[in-house]
């Protein structure tokens, strides 16, 4: 994938749906608890859960770790696997002030962060970059299901990458750019969600004329002359 090309997605993506505001959170903890709990539901299902630990007055690690087990659970249950997530929540917490919080933790490298939010139970590479670029605002490249769907049907990604080789990818063609990730990613949710679902709508799409499932006839005409 060319920088040309990387950017003529994210032109035409800003030019259809316009900026995204991401991440939603009134503080980088926030954001960090958002990211956890997005895993394998929706952002609507998220600001539920965030919700009632806000009503509480908990929304802080050491707040967060002072309540039962089971009343953390109750909180977090419009999130799905509210159980799983409330001991991910916990884990990560208790994390979060072993190493001195937002204050100690923004003064390490970005590598350094990485590998250390890896050690977290239940905190993989999305979830890790999810914090690292709307928390910390590094300028690393978040990659999602939407990511590989869009950008395999578009033909920019060859099938079977790995996660750290797509995310390479995308950093090698735009260049360390926090402001433009955080838009990208945004953008390419916006669209994995609306247009380019299992079953596209391609009609609708502002991509079509860049894309390979789109447009199948003009990619098999490419294959036979070649």
């Amino acid at each position: 994938m060319t920088r040309q090309q990387a950017r003529a997605v994210f032109q035409a993506l800003y030019h259809c749906w316009g900026p995204q505001h991401w991440w939603p959170g009134e503080t980088p903890f926030e954001v960090m608890v958002g990211a956890i709990l997005t895993q394998n539901t929706s952002w609507t299902n998220v600001e539920r859960a965030i919700g009632n630990l806000k009503a509480l007055g908990v929304l802080e690690a050491g707040a967060i770790l002072a309540l039962s087990e089971a009343s953390l659970a109750e909180a977090l249950r419009p999130s799905g696997y509210f159980n799983v997530k409330a001991a991910r929540l916990r884990a990560f917490c208790r994390w979060y002030l072993e190493q001195g919080g937002f204050g100690v933790l923004r003064r390490l490298d970005t590598p350094t962060l990485r590998e250390r939010l890896f050690s977290v139970h239940g905190i993989g590479p999305e979830t890790a970059d999810d914090i690292l670029l709307y928390a910390f605002e590094r300028p690393v490249f978040v990659v999602d299901a939407y990511t590989r769907r869009l950008f395999g049907r578009l033909g920019l990604l060859p099938e079977g990458l790995d996660y750290e080789s797509i995310r390479a990818a995308f950093e090698q063609a735009l260049g360390p750019d926090t402001a433009c990730f955080n838009e990208y990613h945004a953008l390419i949710v916006q669209h994995g969600k609306s247009v380019c679902r299992p079953r596209p709508r391609c009609a609708e799409c502002c991509l079509s004329r860049l894309c390979n499932s789109a447009n199948p006839d003009t990619v098999q005409g490419s294959k036979q002359k070649a």
